[in-house]
């Protein structure tokens, strides 16, 4: 078993966080961050491009011939010399400071240097006794928003997930809306992206009284402190620890300014980097031609004119992360990407029987309320203990029950399913004759999580070569801001989904949304059938597939891609 791609890069990004703190050329260091996103963004395994005698790494856009060799000594021996070095000349708790929103690794160098500053609780002495604010660079205020850093550097290292991002979007934009000066507005940045984290939050507003505009913001009932105000910007930080960045532009400059602070910061460079090649200027005030050093401003009231400017279609925010959506645009295959109306099908919920909260006659109706055309009712199986996973007797009793509940015709389909645990040694936490007699059977490892690659591995291949099981849920196991991905072979896991034409789950629950972008986006390389799945433990946690959709879009993935966006005589064919 290889190293994947997450790995890789993460080994490159701290060697570019190391390098930058050590004041190296800033080129050498920008090449090993360009490198760590090239391959955290990419589909396909790096292993598996080594293992090509036909392909070479350095072919790949980001990644120089130097860094092709650095990386595939990483994926030979486990290490990477440079990154050993740095770390023997670097105390690894200054690695801390880095930490410290606004800090950066060239001011946490300076700290290191002129202090000698090397863990958090000495930058807060030297805070506190003033010793910050006399170097260059720094100053009373620097002192001030360190100290807050400091306490915050908990909450700052764990991004906001999306979906409370939302919700804080929401009740803004609400209250935005009564501001009688406001013409447009609209939240940019990674939100609109829909990464499954948020760092911060971007405003945009179309006004010609930014004062009235700030004026609004500011007496949003959730703001705990106004970072800073200028005559068109203003940042504050709400209750929730969450930062708000507010930007007002005039109506001619509104839709190149979203485009350009939605991002990604990746997806703009590409942009730029063609316009220029068009004698033209891309900013976020608009798209201008260059002419005898003259600028003449072209488009920027909306996205599509600056997209249509510069020749192109305009991009989903989704997927706008320099990518794929260059080379889609190129061909004139940009995707259709899913969308929540879509969906026909919801296929893992569970019910009272185990740790759900409503009866399976409640989840029936809710689903019939959404508009579903069939669901399956996916209990946990015995080996899930704490929340009375069902033995093949109650299991067998309850699947009756759905049989007579399909005989009233309750205008819906209902599967008789089961969540099955994938036990640790291997094999399925139920007997292949009772897994036999289910409409659908979702497979999942809760226990042995912390098992080498090998054996995790080992059992989610073997679960999906069993004859009965339809598709492997939460296939990493990850918990966002919580808990890591468990050890696994993606790729292996994608070749054995193939080979046996099942499908994978992505798990829309806003804690999981598992697989991530990245790793759907190569299940869609492979041409594995997703299912965009709630998890929902009650009734109204059928209402999370919008975040899975969300997830479904940023991996690329259409209508298509999508098992349960078939209709339900479409969808009967892939279960065989």
């Amino acid at each position: 078993m290889g190293m994947q791609n997450h790995q890789i890069a993460g080994f490159l990004a701290q060697v570019a966080d190391l390098l930058e703190f050590q004041g190296a050329n800033p080129f050498r260091t920008r090449a090993y961050r360009h490198a760590a996103r090239a391959i955290g963004d990419l589909a396909e395994p790096v292993t598996e491009i080594l293992a090509d005698g036909d392909r070479r790494l350095n072919d790949l856009p980001g990644i120089g011939k130097d860094l092709a060799e650095k990386v595939a000594t990483l994926v030979e021996t486990g290490s990477l010399p440079l990154l050993d070095e740095l770390l023997a000349e670097i105390p690894e708790s200054v690695l801390a400071l880095l930490r410290i929103a606004g800090l950066g690794p060239k001011k946490a160098a300076v700290l290191y240097r002129e202090l000698g500053i090397q863990n958090l609780d000495q930058l807060r002495a030297a805070c506190q006794e003033g010793q910050v604010r006399q170097l260059k660079g720094f100053g009373p205020k620097s002192e001030t928003t360190i100290l807050a850093g400091i306490d915050l550097a908990a909450q700052a290292e764990q991004r906001t997930r999306w979906a409370e991002a939302d919700a804080i979007v929401t009740q803004l934009l609400d209250h935005l809306g009564q501001c009688q000066a406001i013409r447009q507005l609209e939240p940019a940045g990674s939100y609109r992206r829909g990464r499954e984290t948020v760092g911060d939050l971007d405003l945009l507003v179309d006004s010609d009284d930014a004062a009235v505009v700030m004026d609004h913001l500011a007496a949003f009932p959730g703001v705990a402190q106004i970072i800073a105000r200028g005559d068109t910007k203003m940042s504050l930080r709400l209750d929730s620890n969450l930062q708000v960045d507010l930007r007002v532009v005039p109506t001619e400059s509104f839709g190149a300014a979203l485009q350009y602070f939605t991002g990604s910061q990746a997806h703009n460079v590409v942009l730029r980097g063609l316009a220029k090649k068009q004698g033209l200027k891309v900013n976020e005030w608009g798209v201008f031609r260059i002419k005898d050093e003259e600028e003449t401003y072209l488009a920027g009231a909306s996205e599509q004119e600056v997209y249509a400017t510069l020749g192109l279609p305009w991009f989903p925010p989704e997927l706008r992360e320099a990518r794929q959506e260059f080379d889609w645009a190129a061909s004139g295959e940009l995707p259709k990407l899913i969308e929540l109306a879509d969906i026909r099908g919801d296929l893992h919920m569970h019910t009272n029987a185990t740790d759900g909260r409503a009866s399976l006659r409640e989840m029936i109706a809710a689903a019939v309320d959404r508009g579903l055309e069939y669901i399956a009712v996916t209990d946990h199986s015995q080996r899930v203990s704490m929340a009375g996973g069902l033995t093949a007797e109650r299991l067998l009793a309850q699947w009756a029950e759905i049989d007579r509940i399909n005989q009233q015709a309750p205008g819906i389909v209902v599967l008789k399913g089961i969540e099955c645990d994938i036990l640790e040694p291997g094999g399925m936490d139920l007997p292949d004759d009772v897994l036999a007699q289910a409409d659908w059977v979702v497979a999942s490892v809760h226990y042995g999580q912390n098992q080498s690659q090998q054996q995790i591995t080992d059992r989610i291949v073997g679960a999906l070569a069993n004859p009965h099981v339809d598709a492997i849920a939460h296939p990493t196991g990850r918990l966002i801001n919580r808990r890591k991905p468990y050890e696994v072979d993606l790729e292996a896991v994608f070749q054995a989904a193939v080979e046996h034409g099942k499908m994978l789950e992505l798990n829309a629950n806003p804690a999981r949304l598992d697989l991530d972008d990245v790793a759907l986006a190569a299940a869609r390389r492979h041409g594995i059938p997703i299912v965009v799945n709630t998890d929902a433990h009650g009734c109204e946690q059928l209402d999370v597939m919008r975040y899975g959709v969300l997830q479904a879009r940023r991996g690329g993935l259409t209508r298509a891609d999508v098992a349960n966006a078939r209709p339900w005589n479409e969808f009967q064919t892939l279960l065989g």
